[in-house]
């Protein structure tokens, strides 16, 4: 197979892999391998220790025996430009190029560990159907991983088409929006097209990313920006709005109007990895507010002074808003500290130290009650 018959490529593009995100960043990085004779590619797709990459010389399948570390963060994945032997049975990948963004989330398992679902990605498109009521605390979940990983989030409510009525649909944006500060909030509807030219002039630029839970019309929407059926897509329940796995894995695809679109299985679980930032950033407001309380250490509980809890009993910020931030933020620290000694040190002080505060507030409390 030829690389003018891939999709996305073009014979006036400068760059047989211009179509992909090839870009001159991107060449300077990758000039000492060309210097010893190695291909340049991305990765499309990865599987059982092999991945299929694009190269300017056309796709092939390369082993990734050589680039495979104990860190579940520093494997070959979907999205990463690699270094590849430009010959041999098998091919090998022999190193990645330096990432520039990286989707991580973490896994289910007990051992506390990484996963990298997506690497060099510009924005991040999160599916959320309108098939089903809205969670807006797993949004913002989702928006913590995307802001954490370098990557500009992009929120798509899918189905637009269950909800005819546009001053329902605009209250359901206006939701989003306010658990969304700074993101783009696009309903789309796959079937009729609407708002599909907003997503696709969007994710036009660059790499995206399409993350949600199954049964979010994620496989019907990269079907729709593709122009064609290359995403299987299988029905959803009536009852819950869920559906099955229809992507297995996680593929790479050149768009026709030009930018590619990474698609990814259903996300069951969504697990913070090391997202301070990327939480503090959704609960942007929250931050701004606490550079009001009176103490700077506020931890926004039941301090005097406090500039957020203020906002709560005013209205200006929604109690739930306040409750999710607090959620997010104790699981990041739960994860980080399960992987870093000395953070678990600091929070184990903390503990003792508030600890000692509210076992001291009693006493005096106990001594002014005795005391009248």
């Amino acid at each position: 197979m030829s690389f003018s018959s891939l999709p996305g490529s073009s014979s006036s593009t400068s760059h047989p892999l211009e179509p992909y995100g090839w870009d001159a960043g991107w060449e300077a990085e990758f000039a000492p391998y060309e210097a010893e004779g190695l291909l340049a590619g991305r990765v499309v797709r990865v599987d059982r220790g092999q991945c299929d990459v694009v190269t300017a010389d056309g796709p092939l399948r390369a082993d990734t025996a050589f680039v495979t570390p104990h860190d579940p963060l520093r494997v070959v994945c979907t999205g990463d430009w690699v270094a590849v032997e430009p010959g041999g049975n098998p091919r090998y990948v022999r190193t990645y190029l330096p990432r520039r963004t990286a989707f991580v989330r973490s896994t289910s398992s007990q051992r506390s560990e990484g996963q990298i679902l997506a690497a060099n990605v510009d924005h991040a498109v999160i599916a959320v159907s309108l098939a089903v009521e809205l969670d807006l605390g797993r949004i913002e979940r989702f928006l913590a991983l995307a802001w954490e990983s370098g990557a500009q989030p992009v929120v798509v409510l899918t189905k637009a088409d269950l909800v005819p009525d546009p001053v329902t649909l605009s209250y359901l944006v206006q939701d989003v929006e306010t658990s969304a500060p700074g993101v783009a909030v696009v309903p789309v509807s796959s079937l009729g097209g609407e708002g599909l030219d907003t997503l696709a002039a969007i994710v036009g630029g660059g790499t995206s990313v399409l993350l949600g839970q199954s049964g979010a019309g994620k496989s019907t929407l990269a079907n729709a920006l593709l122009g064609e059926d290359v995403m299987d897509v299988r029905a959803t329940r009536d009852v819950d709005g869920k559906g099955r796995h229809t992507t297995t894995t996680r593929n790479l695809l050149a768009l026709p109007g030009g930018g590619v679109l990474i698609d990814t299985p259903g996300l069951r679980g969504v697990g913070l990895w090391d997202a301070e930032t990327g939480v503090g950033q959704v609960f942007s407001e929250i931050a701004e507010l606490a550079e009001r309380c009176r103490f700077h250490d506020c931890a926004h509980e039941a301090e005097p002074g406090c500039a957020v809890l203020a906002a709560v009993d005013t209205g200006e910020l929604p109690e739930r808003r306040l409750q999710s931030y607090r959620k997010l933020q104790r699981e990041n620290q739960r994860i980080v500290a399960k992987t870093d000694a000395r953070l678990r040190a600091e929070i184990r002080r903390d503990w003792k130290r508030k600890g000692a505060m509210g076992k001291a507030a009693m006493e005096a409390k106990r001594g002014a009650h005795w005391r009248s």
